[in-house]
């Protein structure tokens, strides 16, 4: 019997990932002989300056870290300590509010340039001086005139999801099928109908694309965010864990941002697939 495609890859993807595990286990097993380092950094590190020893944890430790940070996410023991559900949900939630305000601003917007070619040229230098600015850049002005380190946080998820969602939206307008507009102008199909019923539809896959973009980016940068700002959030739990020599939490931490940010993707991924049209 033939394997289909997706069987043989997912038995690929675990042969892969056993090979890593495999790699990772003996690498951190004593194999090897890491060199001398700084005594000063050694001592930051909690490791031996004389043998090199690496206190890099192994898979089985991982994976006791994550049992153990899944088995009671929700703790909350004060400022400092709280489970990892709880910072997830911050950052979650934080996510959540800059990325649907981007889609608010952002698919009108690019609606009306979409559909107006001069509109077009007129933002076009707006949004390339923009575009490439880091959403990080943003956030010491945020803080300054915004006053509070959350929404702060929302602002500059604001600004790195909006610019994905703007130009896909507007060239998925720009690029309906002209044959279709004529047809609506012949039959005298009113503008606002005529973008809701065919321009959108034949747009959406485009825009979809422009928020799948935007959502992957928006969930690195808000782990970069709450770094600087701290207090709550996945990236602050990592760099907390860092302050307290947890590599085994800070690698769960890693771990747990890169499944939710496939989930995020994945459920993108599907609501493109189901509005795209079979060609």
């Amino acid at each position: 019997m033939t394997l289909s495609l997706a069987a043989r890859g997912a038995i690929l993807s675990l042969l892969i990932l056993a090979l890593f595990l495999a790699a990772w286990q003996i690498a951190v097993s004593g194999g090897g002989s890491a060199p001398a380092m700084d005594p000063e950094y050694a001592k930051l590190m909690g490791q031996s300056a004389v043998t090199g020893h690496s206190a890099m944890p192994g898979p089985a430790d991982i994976a006791r870290g994550l049992w153990q940070a899944l088995r009671d996410p929700f703790y909350d023991h004060g400022t400092n300590d709280k489970g990892i559900g709880i910072q997830l949900a911050w950052s979650v939630a934080r996510v959540a509010a800059g990325w649907l305000l981007a889609v608010i601003v952002a698919v009108p917007l690019g609606f009306v340039i979409g559909m107006s070619p001069l509109l077009g040229r007129a933002f076009d230098p707006f949004i390339q001086l923009l575009k490439p600015i880091s959403p990080l850049a943003w956030m010491p002005l945020a803080l300054f005139t915004i006053r509070d380190s959350g929404i702060s946080a929302i602002f500059v998820i604001f600004i790195c999801s909006l610019w994905p969602m703007l130009i896909n939206t507007a060239f998925g307008v720009s690029s309906v099928r002209t044959e279709w507009l004529n047809v609506a102008r012949t039959l005298e199909v009113r503008p606002i109908r005529r973008a809701l019923t065919i321009i959108l539809p034949a747009a959406a896959p485009t825009i979809l694309t422009g928020m799948r973009i935007s959502v992957g980016i928006a969930w690195l940068v808000i782990v970069a965010a709450e770094m600087l700002v701290g207090g709550t959030g996945i990236g602050y739990f990592v760099w907390n864990e860092w302050n307290n020599l947890s590599i085994t939490n800070v690698i769960v931490a890693i771990l747990i941002i890169g499944l939710v940010g496939m989930a995020l993707d994945q459920a993108l991924a599907r609501a493109q697939a189901a509005v795209t049209f079979p060609q």
